[in-house]
């Protein structure tokens, strides 16, 4: 496999940190995105993007400004909302995508935020498929139960507290998520603490994921340790012409321990996992 860094510029000037892994022989049958999740840094999934490479598929992975690579060596006070990611980062890096590639089926696989993010972007038509990991509504009483009890201690005290101590949401010093800018967890709060999730935002932004018809596979984890199934699906209810089909993973049956919330994409799950997320990347019908 071929890695590669990369920079890509927003519109509004920012720099994010991209990386490439390409097969050696140079044939890319398949473009697939990956969209992190909240708080989760592209390295953590660079061993399935090696994978994917090794199976013919390229792969473009990135940092939300502010998160990973993306990230100045200080947060305080540094200004990105979910808004910028998904409306500034995320065009961004598709044109750059879909630049490199522009002749193969492009994939968009999100994890969590990077999944919910998806409705959001201008001209989803350039993707010809969307897979999704443990993406759903995380409004706080669809959380799993462990983490709808921690819930109210997270949003009404660790977050409104450490962002004004600290000038930005210090997630690793508390065990929580990791660092985040202020903005960034503010409106992550707002959305955690309303029934419709991101939906708060308005009805623009509904009628945008309302428009949207790219098939969409959603995984649910059976043992998710954050999101509840029933939330997973309410995400969706924002697509309205979108053909959705869910696909649930159940450890016990797939002769694993546990998968969870972030196992989809680790070493572990590479035999029995991988090949599945292959499959569903490529599509129906579609040898993996």
């Amino acid at each position: 496999m071929t890695t590669q860094t990369l920079r890509v510029h927003t519109a509004d000037g920012r720099e994010l940190a991209a990386r490439v892994y390409e097969p050696d022989d140079g044939e890319v049958r398949r473009a697939v995105l990956i969209a992190a999740a909240m708080g989760v840094p592209q390295r953590f999934y660079e061993a399935f993007a090696n994978w994917l490479a090794s199976q013919g598929v390229a792969v473009m992975s990135f940092d939300w400004r502010g998160t990973g690579e993306s990230a100045p060596p200080n947060l305080r006070g540094y200004k990105a909302s979910i808004t910028d990611w998904a409306t500034k980062d995320l065009p961004a890096i598709v044109d750059a995508f879909c630049a490199r590639w522009p002749d193969v089926p492009h994939t968009y696989l999100g994890h969590s935020l990077g999944g919910q993010l998806f409705g959001w972007l201008p001209q989803p038509e350039r993707f010809e498929r969307v897979l999704t990991v443990a993406s759903g509504n995380g409004y706080w009483r669809f959380n799993a139960p462990k983490v709808r009890l921690q819930a109210p201690i997270l949003w009404w005290v660790l977050a409104p507290v450490g962002i004004r101590l600290a000038g930005y949401f210090p997630g690793k010093k508390l065990g929580a998520i990791g660092d985040l800018p202020a903005a960034a967890m503010w409106q992550w709060r707002k959305w955690c603490l309303h029934p419709d999730y991101l939906g708060a935002e308005g009805q623009a932004v509904r009628a945008r994921y309302a428009q949207v018809g790219v098939p969409i596979t959603a995984v649910i984890l059976d043992d998710d340790e954050l999101l509840s199934p029933e939330g997973i699906r309410r995400l969706y209810r924002l697509y309205e012409k979108a053909p959705v089909h869910f696909e649930h993973l159940h450890p016990h049956q797939l002769g694993m321990k546990q998968i969870g919330h972030f196992g989809l994409f680790k070493s572990s799950a590479a035999e029995r996992l991988w090949p599945m997320a292959l499959n569903w990347l490529n599509g129906p019908g579609t040898a993996g």
